[in-house]
């Protein structure tokens, strides 16, 4: 990403400018290109021979990576440097079949920012107490944040999330249930869509006290609430009674290696050195706390442990989410996902059409 690598002060310059100092063995030249971790998928596999030896990726990715022979598999000293500095969360994000694919540099999802002077440390539990006491902006239209609602009430996506053919549930009583939840909070006013930044301008005004994003957002959020910025995992919701736990979808973003590569040892052991904990945080304040640690060693460090949005980061990925799938047929889900968001956050669901929207919904969903 261009954030990464845009002045000599940036992370990669640096970082790799320090790989090459522990390095005299090998002479390096180092070129820089932008690619985003989310377009890795995209911009590598357009041809992989001529895609640079070390990336960067979202998780998500790998299936596609995978599927153009376009990462390698990692071993030796590298394998054992991720199962060793990682959860098994994080591992697992990098895992398919037995194979491990990317060294990875920081935890990859949503949660929870809110204004702890409007909020309780009990409030926050659950959605529906906090909207009880003030209004709260979702990225209804983002098909990232959606599951959250339908995981919640026991939908599911591709089993355990590496099942192809299990496809996605998002459908039925439960579904519809989980639409109508959103659609009554839209309907109240207790929610708004946060599209184009409403969200962040509603919150500055105080016409919200609470939203969803990740550590991206954090220091806009911070600059925001002041003294009363707090942030947390994600909350229950109640449905039919019950109350019901909000999961994000989770996974990280990691180095790769090129299989192309004509360095292949040299490539390896910088990504390594990259995604170490180290460089990790290094990462964090090159990037002034925008790119949250995943090293385990870290995360206890009063540095990361007095940081509310990597505390909810963290707390987020171990209890409050799901290992987002980057099977490739994950690649349906996107571009089939926005209708019903939309449908929402237009006012067009109700309690006469919502079975019949997410039934569609679903369908499209799997294809």
């Amino acid at each position: 990403p261009n954030e990464d690598q845009a002045t000599a002060e940036s992370f990669l310059p640096v970082a790799c400018a320090k790989f090459q100092e522990a390095h005299p063995e090998w002479e390096i030249e180092f070129v820089f290109e932008v690619c985003a971790e989310g377009d890795a998928g995209t911009m590598v596999t357009k041809d992989p021979s001529a895609a640079a030896d070390v990336y960067m990726f979202a998780n998500d990715q790998l299936g596609t990576l995978l599927q153009a022979n376009a990462i390698a598999r990692l071993g030796g000293a590298a394998l054992e440097q991720v199962k060793a500095d990682n959860s098994e969360t994080m591992v697992a994000s990098v895992t398919s079949g037995e194979g491990v694919y990317g060294v990875p540099f920081t935890g990859n999802t949503w949660f929870m920012y809110y204004d702890k002077s409007v909020y309780t440390e009990e409030d926050i539990k659950s959605l529906d107490a906090m909207m009880a006491k003030a209004p709260v902006a979702f990225p209804v239209t983002n098909t990232w944040y959606m599951p959250a609602f339908f995981f919640a009430n026991g939908g599911t996506m591709f089993g355990d999330g590496t099942d192809g053919t299990a496809g996605i549930t998002f459908g039925g009583e439960a579904g519809t249930a989980a639409t109508m939840y959103v659609a009554n909070a839209l309907a109240n006013g207790t929610m708004i869509d946060d599209a184009g930044g409403a969200g962040m301008d509603a919150l500055r005004n105080g016409k919200v006290s609470a939203l969803f994003s990740g550590t991206w957002d954090a220091k806009n959020v911070a600059d925001a609430l002041g003294d009363n910025y707090a942030a947390a995992q994600l909350p229950c919701i109640t449905i039919d009674g019950a109350e019901k736990q909000m999961m994000s979808f989770s996974g990280s973003k990691a180095f790769a290696v090129n299989p192309n590569s004509a360095h292949m040892e040299a490539a390896v052991a910088l990504a390594a050195w990259l995604g170490s904990a180290e460089m990790q945080d290094l990462h964090f304040d090159l990037r002034n706390g925008e790119v949250i640690p995943c090293a385990t060693s870290l995360l206890t460090d009063a540095k990361f442990s007095a940081n509310p949005a990597a505390v909810a980061q963290n707390d987020t990925i171990a209890n409050t989410s799901k290992l987002q799938p980057s099977i490739p047929e994950m690649g349906n889900y996107w571009g089939n996902a926005e209708s019903l968001g939309k449908a929402l956050a237009n006012g067009e669901v109700n309690a006469d059409n919502a079975a019949e929207l997410t039934e569609k919904w679903n369908t499209g969903l799997n294809g």
